[in-house]
């Protein structure tokens, strides 16, 4: 084909035309060593004017709203926006936007692997011509694999795909596709969404709302402002009540904590439908008989004996949920749950009556797509991405936007083997992780702060919400977002007849002023921070509390003679995409790494039976893999367990994030849920032994 270079140029430098809402210009640099031979990585402070901008996190998983401090054009601080659905208060991920922008592990140019394995530098227009030769060899034989979970990119890369001939568009596992698959099973059209705000009674199962659950910088906003200061007789107005093994962030400032078994916690949400039942709650589904009958399994005594509760704890519970004028359940966990026990959430907010009602569960429609041929949200959250990856089907070509699944997604060196067979990666990328360090050609891409970008409903949000950010600062690097040079790809494409036609949007400028528009908004509002709020909901209708699958897919995992896994997350571990920021590395305690070594937490009763201490040095195994660690004694972990970060054992990025700890995805396997069909990963049995 004929690769249009001059177009190309002039594609690159009004890339950004039209859709800046700051007073800084988009300028190519001739070339990076203008930057790196008159200043390091870390900027040095200048003095200038201050100015505020307002911005929605693409880098943060709980896309905070947050307000950028700028002196003379430079952005040097991250504040909350508080007056932001999605704001008040800030994450350690956001906090450290504006210094992952001079990161070290930041890609400077477009790096092509030599013949030797090495990377080199080349020309935007070698990676651009590149590129276009790859698809036109591979077209169908094409797949994708995106990390952002929330824009409008996926709506370039899906329709794409599709011109080229291909369906294999994937996300990147989360929670979101869990629940996704719960209301496919419950026959629910609809996403599910949560009312934190209009609730006075929060029972969280497993779902760490305050640090890495959903929109979690937003749920702290709920609820601080939900518990005033006991000053002056003021009261609090709602009731937090966690369920989980671990005593994580969630369980610390809740009421009550529940140290439930891991893995039992879909058990414990039945043995409470029972109970709702036996009081006189129903639910108008059709299999309601057969969801009683399995219920009914769960007694109080046999719900306390599989989770480790007292009975009067969990009478309690279910005292609270009824008392409740407007009672929530929100079950959730770590990515590779499964959706077992967000289905089993599902049946007891039916049972409550709270659905798409004032402080309850809410079904949330579809948001529209605005390019051609383009895969809805909930299309794609039916692909599953680890089960495909372990499937015999191997594409010629892979293409990953700002994902990082060599380090996210369990067994990773069986991952690395299969994309090993892909004869060729590419890697959308702003850092070098592990997943660029494997690809074949690495394009930079702007990071959050440095391009225009949306944010469409973050999973468990109560409303379908819609924002668009802007550029806050002149991109560090020569970059290109994946959307725009997709777009510009389409049009070579279509020329040289190897689509029929290309995607019919010139800028990606022009496909987040369509998405506006179909959201119902002004485009040149949303540019100025003021979201699209709907509160427009799908009736419940016929549904089905698909009691065939709760029984068996709920089923708690054999330990034997090992340990049961409980794993917990921490937003200032970072991302897989960001690692440790720099600053971050600070708010890590001495009991959780130690001169590279991480810890694992087990309560005393547990580590004494096993003959541990303190300190002591521990070999981890399971799934014929094995992580070292050593021993944080820790009453925060239930008896029988044994607790995990995940967050750890970077091969790649940069000195803050490598040599810290190992990536605790080495022991986890991936199974089919019972019933559901989805991936999954735990591993009951780990197997403890001194190093």
């Amino acid at each position: 084909m004929v690769f249009d270079r001059r177009g190309f140029i002039k594609f690159m430098a009004g890339a950004s035309v039209g859709i800046m809402a700051t007073p800084l210009p988009w300028k190519l640099l001739d070339d990076v060593s203008i930057w790196t031979q008159n200043w390091g990585w870390i900027p040095s402070l200048q003095p200038g004017e201050n100015s505020f901008s307002t911005n929605v996190s693409k880098t943060c998983p709980s896309n905070v709203a947050t307000t950028i401090r700028l002196v003379g054009g430079r952005p040097v601080r991250v504040l909350p926006h508080a007056k932001h659905p999605l704001g008040g208060g800030v994450s350690a991920v956001a906090v450290a936007e504006v210094q992952m922008l001079h990161s070290p592990a930041r890609v400077h140019k477009p790096l092509k692997r030599g013949s030797d394995g090495a990377f080199v530098q080349i020309p935007w227009s070698e990676a651009m011509e590149l590129l276009a030769a790859k698809l036109t060899v591979s077209k169908a034989k094409t797949a994708f694999i995106s990390g952002d979970e929330t824009g409008s990119t996926n709506e370039v890369i899906s329709a794409f795909a599709r011109a080229l001939g291909s369906e294999d568009v994937f996300l990147m596992p989360s929670e979101g596709q869990a629940a996704a698959k719960a209301a496919e099973l419950a026959g629910v059209d609809a996403t599910f969404g949560y009312d934190l705000e209009g609730s006075d009674y929060i029972f969280a199962i497993g779902a760490n709302i305050l640090e890495t659950w959903g929109p979690a910088i937003r749920n702290r906003r709920v609820f601080s402002a939900a518990h005033p200061h006991p000053v002056e007789g003021a009261k609090a107005s709602m009731a937090l009540v966690y369920a989980g093994p671990v005593q994580n962030n969630t369980a610390a400032v809740a009421g009550t904590w529940l140290p439930v078994q891991p893995g039992t916690e879909g058990v414990l949400l039945l043995g409470i439908a029972n109970q709702l039942i036996a009081k006189g709650r129903i639910a108008p589904a059709a299999d309601f008989a057969e969801f009683r009958a399995v219920v009914s399994k769960y007694s109080l005594e046999e719900t306390a004996k599989q989770t480790g509760l007292s009975k009067d704890a969990i009478a309690k519970v279910v005292d609270g949920l009824l008392a409740a004028k407007a009672p929530l359940v929100i079950a959730g966990g770590e990515a590779g749950n499964g959706a077992g026990n967000i289905l089993a959430g599902f049946a007891v907010n039916a049972l409550l009556g709270n659905i798409n009602k004032k402080g309850g569960m809410t079904l949330l429609p579809e948001a529209p797509t605005v390019v051609a041929g383009a895969t809805t949200r909930r299309e794609l959250y039916k692909r599953d991405l680890a089960g495909w990856l372990a499937g015999k089907n191997v594409p010629e070509l892979l293409v990953i936007h700002e994902a990082n699944p060599v380090y996210a997604l369990p067994e990773p060196k069986k991952t690395l083997a299969a994309l090993k067979k892909i004869p060729f990666k590419v890697s959308f990328s702003t850092m070098m992780d592990e997943t660029a360090m494997m690809s074949d050609l690495v394009i930079p891409i702007p990071m959050g702060l440095e391009r225009v970008d949306d944010v469409c409903t973050p999973y468990g949000f109560g409303q379908n919400i819609y924002c668009q950010n802007r550029v806050v600062v002149e991109p560090q690097e020569r970059s290109l977002p994946t959307a725009a040079a997709l777009l510009f790809m389409s049009k070579q494409l279509a020329a040289s007849k190897v689509l029929a036609a290309d995607l019919g949007f010139a800028t990606f400028a022009d496909v987040l002023k369509a998405k506006a528009g179909a959201m119902k908004g002004n485009f040149d509002l949303l540019m100025k921070g003021q979201p699209v709020i709907s509160k427009e909901t799908v009736a419940l209708g016929d549904f089905s509390l698909r009691a065939d699958v709760l029984g068996k897919a709920l089923a708690p995992q054999k330990s034997g003679d090992g340990l049961a896994l409980a794993l917990f997350s921490k937003l200032n571990f970072g991302t897989p995409k960001t690692g440790f920021a720099p600053f971050a590395v600070k708010t890590v305690r001495a009991s959780e790494l130690d001169a590279g070594e991480m810890s694992v937490m087990m309560n005393s009763a547990t580590a004494a039976a096993k003959g541990f201490g303190n300190g002591d040095r521990v070999k981890l195994a399971a799934n014929g893999s094995s992580i070292g660690a050593r021993v944080a004694l820790s009453e925060g972990v239930v008896p029988g367990a044994i607790a995990v970060s995940t967050g750890f054992g970077h091969t790649a990025l940069d000195v803050f994030s490598q040599n810290k700890g190992a990536n605790v995805m080495d022991i986890l396997s991936v199974r089919a849920e019972p019933e559901t069909g989805l991936s999954a990963w735990s591993q009951a049995g780990i197997v403890v032994t001194k190093a």
